[in-house]
């Protein structure tokens, strides 16, 4: 069994705000997050799948397939959105979009395709917000 990452990057903006709080305790827990025209990352995605090589093509699975999946699954629903309003998972679950969230969220959308092709599962999701903050998600 072997691992392969594959990165992605994109930008977004969000905020941080629980609905059932008011603004005071959503100013004292998320600061500055918490404003509600939102503040924007550049966000660099890994997503890795682990299988066996195929035998013919020695690829665990063809990276132009990945590249392709996370485009179509993520890329397109997320890169230039503001997560709170554009997004159906934040936007209509009231889902606070925190890095953690957005990794499990990813986790969701990638997992069906990845497991539709067959050869390969997805292992992990790791999203970062910034250079020294990630989130990872191993699907549990």
């Amino acid at each position: 069994m072997i691992e392969l990452t594959r990165r992605a990057t994109f930008s977004a903006s969000h905020y941080y705000w629980n609905d059932a709080w008011s603004q005071e305790k959503n100013v004292e827990v998320f600061g500055r997050c918490a404003r509600r025209n939102g503040h924007g990352h550049n966000y660099t995605l890994e997503v890795t799948v682990s299988g066996n090589p195929d035998s013919v093509t020695g690829f665990v699975v063809d990276l132009k397939w990945l590249k392709d999946v996370i485009e179509n699954e993520v890329l397109a629903a997320y890169d230039h959105r503001h997560l709170n309003l554009e997004v159906p998972e934040f936007a209509d679950s009231k889902l606070i979009p925190t890095t953690e969230n957005i990794a499990i969220s990813v986790w969701k959308r990638l997992a069906p395709a990845i497991e539709k092709a067959g050869a390969a599962r997805l292992s992990r999701v790791r999203v970062y917000e910034t250079p020294d903050i990630f989130a990872e998600y191993r699907g549990k």
